[in-house]
């Protein structure tokens, strides 16, 4: 599967957005997943495993607990990608830097 594909979906992202904060037992991811888009359990377990199969998050055993962790590699492939097109967004974000600066010199906060 490739990377967008797996990226595509919202539920995976926002398990991703989780993760990002740090390692999660599975029973936690599945509760927030849950209770923000009323999918059932088994619905969560396979968003999981289609992240872990496809290289986005680790687990490991703990006992009877599956932790879950981001891993970062393919998520340096997304942003190798994006990389040829940061420069339609880039002078935009600079830009409006330079403007919230001199708004916030005019209003005299540093």
């Amino acid at each position: 599967m490739h990377a967008f594909d797996v990226l595509g979906d919202p539920v995976r992202r926002r398990i991703l957005e989780l993760l990002a904060d740090g390692e999660r037992a599975s029973g936690a991811v599945s509760a927030v997943i849950q209770a923000e888009f009323g999918i059932t359990q088994p619905a969560v377990s396979q968003h999981l495993k289609v992240l872990r199969d496809n290289g986005f998050t680790t687990v490991r055993a703990e006992g009877a607990r599956r932790l879950y962790s981001v891993n970062t590699d393919p998520l340096r492939d997304v942003d190798a990608w994006l990389d040829r097109f940061r420069r339609f967004w880039t002078p935009h974000l600079d830009a409006l830097a330079t403007e919230l600066a001199r708004g916030r010199r005019e209003r005299g906060k540093p």
